[in-house]
């Protein structure tokens, strides 16, 4: 008789998004002549750039030639795009890197769901607390997390609770641990961490033989001079990290699916190097993505493209700018919203925060995603995302202010 595996029936409910998706549907299927306005799943709603879709167009154009048509590609991302990466996101920061240490990918998201292929289920996992769901579930479903309890979290993990007392930053185990997951700009309380700041993990991290698995995807909305776009920034992180990248916030690719991930080959485990480790998982489990969209990628970088997303950054950034300011004139308590496109606000009176999103959802029709679905230390906040557009966000702002 086959087997499943029994780690998936651990797992609480659902996905979040997929919950609040379903919570949303019927809210509508109910409530059909309500006009509702989407700041909750961090989906963009700005078209491709211009350069983007000339790029693709005549990928498209070759594909249907005997000469241009491309088939199999290398599994771990094109040479013309992983260059242009390592060009434009880390020499022009003082990072150097090998082509071969960067893997393009079809999202973030799977990326830091697949890495744990590469870490025995032994490993002592550290989250923080709210965190993005991807890092805590995937590593249940491999069986690194042990059970999950009445109180919300999961018996082997470790918890970095991050508060507003300490200014929502994990802080350094007091233990030691094996896999560190961080998220700078995080998600989802938009905070960021700066130099000083990540070279207390990184030298953790050297100190205990520790992984850091940092998560990068918002580091386009970094405005800050000493807050880092790159963990590599920091002395000594290439002997310790993996970072994820995204080109869905940065350049609209959510529907289009494009991202990478750089894996350095100083980074030794065991005697193993996960450079290699990651590209034998990745050759095996991964076909590459598609020639269209790594040159759709690829336009991101061209003077045109780079100009384009920079305007297109700028329109999320004054989004995030409009929820802050508004709601904090509004009196609530707002923190993130600057070097990130998420808010992260107070629930007033103190209201669990999937009663605030129920309200927020029948009296403003505004949808937000609850605090709670991010970890314990998430209740009594919600999440709202600048990515709607302009008008949107300030009739959604508007909404909130006249029902409080």
């Amino acid at each position: 008789m086959a087997k499943i595996n029994q780690n998936f029936n651990k797992l609480p409910g659902s996905y979040l998004f997929t919950k609040i998706a379903k919570n949303v549907a019927q809210y509508q299927a109910k409530n059909p002549d309500d006009v509702l306005i989407k700041m909750g799943i961090g989906d963009v709603t700005r078209p491709l750039a211009p350069a983007v879709i000339e790029s693709m167009h005549k990928a498209v154009d070759e594909m249907g030639t005997f000469e241009g048509f491309h088939g199999y590609g290398p599994e771990q991302g094109y040479d013309f795009l992983r260059s242009l990466i390592v060009e434009n996101d880390y020499k022009s920061r003082g990072v150097n890197l090998d082509i071969d240490e960067v893997f393009v990918s079809d999202g973030a998201k799977s990326d830091c769901g697949n890495i744990v292929d590469l870490f025995d289920v032994d490993n002592v996992v550290a989250v923080c607390d709210p965190v993005y769901p991807v890092y805590v579930d995937t590593n249940a479903m491999s069986g690194r997390a042990g059970d999950f309890g009445a109180d919300g979290k999961w018996t082997k993990l470790y918890y970095m609770p991050c508060l507003e007392e300490n200014g929502f930053l994990p802080q350094i185990p007091d233990k030691k641990v094996d896999m560190i997951y961080l998220c700078f700009p995080n998600n989802p309380t938009g905070m960021t961490a700066n130099k000083t700041e990540l070279k207390k993990w990184v030298d953790y991290a050297r100190a205990n033989g520790s992984v850091i698995l940092f998560d990068s995807a918002y580091e386009a909305f970094i405005s800050d001079m000493d807050v880092p776009h790159s963990i590599y920034e920091i002395e000594g992180a290439k002997e310790v990290a993996i970072e994820f990248r995204s080109f869905s916030k940065t350049a609209g690719f959510t529907g289009t699916r494009c991202a990478y991930t750089v894996v350095p080959k100083e980074l030794v485990v065991e005697g193993t190097s996960l450079n290699a480790m990651w590209l034998r998982r990745q050759c095996s489990k991964f076909n590459g993505v598609p020639y269209v969209v790594q040159k759709a990628a690829a336009a991101v970088y061209s003077e045109k493209g780079k100009e384009e997303v920079k305007e297109t950054i700028a329109y999320y950034k004054k989004n995030a700018e409009v929820i802050y300011n508004g709601l904090k004139e509004a009196g609530f308590t707002v923190y993130g919203g600057v070097n990130s496109p998420y808010v992260w606000m107070k629930t007033p009176d103190n209201k669990g925060s999937w009663e605030f999103f129920d309200f927020l959802l029948d009296k403003a029709n505004v949808v937000t995603t609850p605090g709670e679905g991010f970890g314990p230390s998430g209740e009594g906040f919600i999440r709202l995302t600048a990515f709607n557009t302009y008008e949107n966000t300030v009739e959604a702002v508007n909404r909130i202010k006249k029902i409080m």
